[in-house]
C-alpha cells in the first residue's frame, strides 16, 4: 500500500455497526427535496471538498475475509461520483416497489426509503464487501420540475450529529455557489470513541461487567414488543413521518422546560404508551418495555470533540419501563427523562458500551435468541437532543422544500427509530421502522397514536 494512505483497525462501536449494516441496519441516508435542479458538476465538488475536509468520508472499508476483520483505509485523494437518475427512470423504479395500497407514499419519500435499503456493503451472494465506499451520492428526477439529492454512509463513518453537520457544509456551498471554506478535521485517520473515552469513565470491573451482562440478557427475556405481522419475509426499512404545527410544538417544548425535562423523554413516554394501547390489554396489566436513548458524546471526550469531526461517537443508553396502561403522558416522561440522566450520571454510556455492542454482535450472529427471531432490541429508540434547523431561507435560495435524515434498522434493532427535528419551530419526526415485521398501516396508527397523546399532552399544558 501506498504510504499515501492511512489506514487503522475499526474499533469495537465501529465493528458492531460492520456487523449490522450488511443485515440491513445502520446505512444511513440524508436527502434533499429540491424544486430548482440541481449543479451535477457544482454538487460533485462541493462533495470532494467534504471528503478533503472529512478523512472519513473518502475512507474505504476494508474486510479480511481470513480474519473476519474491518480496517478504515483512507486514501489521499477525494473520489466520489454523482449517480444521476432521470425522471422516467425514478418513476420506474417507484412503480416496481411495491405500494399497491400504499398510493399515498410521495416519490420523495420512495426515494429516501429505496436508498435507506441499498445495500453497497454486501455481494449478491451474501458475501462482504472486501474494499466498499463508505459515502455515495445520488441524483433523482421526481418530476418535471423536483429532484431529490441524496447521500447514503455508513453509519460506522459517520454518525447522526458527522452527518448533519456535513449536510449543513453541504447547504452552505450550494447556497453561496461556491466549494470549500467549511470545517476541517485535524487528522487523517478519524479516532473511534473507544479512544477517546476519558481515563476511568469506561472502566468496569470484571465481575460488574458480568453481572451487568446477565442482568441485560436475563431482563431481555422478560421485555414486551408490539406485535410482529410478519416474521417469515425478508424485510426492509420504511418510514413514516410525525409532524406538528409551531404552536403544538411550542406548547411541547414549554412542557419539557417547565418540568426540567428532555424532549426525548416524552417522546418515549407517548410511544410507551401508544404501544401498549396498541395492544387492548386489561386495565392493569402489566408489560415491560425497552427504550434506547442514543446520546452524542463528542463534548465528554478526550479530546473533546465538535459536531464538524465525522465518525460515530453516539452511546446508547437502554432502561426498562413497566407500563400498566392509564400512565399520564407528562409523569411517565419524567420517569423515563431520569432514568436516563441517572444512568448517564453514573457514566453508563461509556461503562456499558462494550457490553451493549457484544450484545448486538451476538443478536445479529444468533437471531433465535431474540423474540420470533426478530432482532427487535428495543421498543423504541430516540436521540438525547433532537435538531434544531432554521431553514426557510434556503427554499429561495436552493429552492428546498424538505429534507429527511434517517437511517435503516431492519437488520437488528428497535421496533421504532425515532429521528427528531424542529425545523422552523416545527417538531418533525422520520419514524423509521422493520417491514413486513410491522406493517405500514400499524405504524402509521401507532405514530398517528403518538401524535395523539402528545396533542392531548399539549392541552394539559394550557389548561
Amino acid at each position: 500500500m501506498s504510504e499515501q494512505y492511512k489506514s487503522r483497525p475499526v474499533g469495537g462501536t465501529e465493528y458492531s455497526w460492520c456487523k449490522a449494516v450488511p443485515g440491513g441496519t445502520g446505512i444511513t441516508v440524508l436527502a434533499l427535496h429540491l424544486t430548482s435542479p440541481p449543479d451535477i458538476p457544482f454538487l460533485q465538488n462541493a462533495l470532494h471538498s467534504l471528503q478533503i475536509s472529512h478523512p472519513n468520508l473518502r475512507s474505504k472499508l476494508t474486510f479480511n475475509s481470513s480474519s473476519t476483520t474491518f480496517s478504515l483505509t483512507t486514501p489521499p485523494a477525494p473520489h466520489i461520483q454523482v449517480h444521476v437518475t432521470d425522471h422516467s427512470s425514478t418513476s420506474q423504479l417507484i412503480n416496481n416497489t411495491d405500494t399497491s395500497s400504499e398510493s399515498h407514499v410521495t416519490a420523495f419519500q420512495a426515494v429516501v426509503e429505496h436508498e435507506m435499503n441499498k445495500n453497497a456493503w454486501v455481494n449478491p451472494d451474501g458475501t462482504l464487501v472486501e474494499n466498499a465506499d463508505l459515502l455515495f451520492a445520488s441524483v433523482y428526477g421526481l418530476s418535471e420540475s423536483e429532484w431529490a439529492v441524496v447521500l447514503r454512509i455508513h453509519t460506522a463513518a459517520c454518525d447522526r450529529t458527522g452527518a448533519l453537520s456535513c449536510l449543513r457544509e453541504l447547504l452552505g456551498m450550494m447556497k453561496r455557489g461556491e466549494n470549500g471554506g467549511g470545517f476541517k478535521e485535524d487528522w487523517e485517520v478519524s479516532l473511534g470513541i473507544e479512544d477517546c473515552v476519558p481515563d476511568g469513565k469506561g472502566h468496569k470491573p470484571f465481575w460488574a461487567r458480568g453481572v451487568n451482562m446477565l442482568g441485560y440478557s436475563l431482563n431481555s427475556l422478560r421485555l414486551a414488543h408490539l406485535d410482529f405481522e410478519n416474521t417469515e419475509v425478508s424485510r426492509s426499512s420504511e418510514l413514516v413521518r410525525l409532524k406538528m404545527n409551531s404552536d403544538d410544538t411550542s406548547r411541547i417544548v414549554s412542557g419539557c422546560e417547565s418540568r426540567g425535562i428532555k424532549l426525548c423523554g416524552l417522546l418515549e413516554a407517548a410511544g410507551l404508551i401508544a404501544a401498549r394501547s396498541s395492544k387492548n390489554l386489561p386495565q392493569g396489566q402489566w408489560e415491560k418495555y425497552s427504550v434506547a436513548t442514543l446520546t452524542d458524546c463528542r463534548s465528554l471526550l478526550d479530546p473533546v470533540l465538535t459536531s464538524g469531526h465525522v465518525g460515530f461517537y453516539h452511546s446508547a443508553i437502554v432502561n426498562s419501563h413497566d407500563i400498566q396502561g392509564g400512565e399520564n403522558l407528562w409523569e411517565l416522561a419524567i420517569r423515563t427523562d431520569t432514568a436516563f440522566a441517572n444512568a448517564k450520571k453514573n457514566n453508563k454510556h461509556f461503562s456499558d458500551v462494550a457490553d451493549l455492542n457484544f450484545l448486538m454482535c451476538k443478536a445479529i450472529d444468533n437471531p433465535g435468541l431474540t423474540p420470533s427471531a426478530a432482532l427487535r432490541t428495543s421498543l423504541i429508540s430516540v436521540f438525547e437532543d433532537p435538531v434544531i434547523e432554521h431553514t426557510n431561507h434556503l427554499r429561495e435560495d436552493i429552492g428546498l422544500k424538505d429534507y429527511v435524515g434517517c437511517a435503516s434498522i431492519h437488520g437488528v434493532g428497535p421496533s421504532i427509530a425515532l429521528f427528531d427535528t424542529i425545523r422552523d419551530g416545527e417538531l418533525d419526526c422520520a419514524c423509521v421502522y422493520p417491514s413486513p415485521l410491522h406493517s405500514r398501516k400499524q405504524m402509521e396508527d401507532l405514530i398517528s397514536d403518538m401524535k395523539r397523546i402528545l396533542l392531548d399532552g399539549c392541552k394539559e399544558e394550557e389548561a
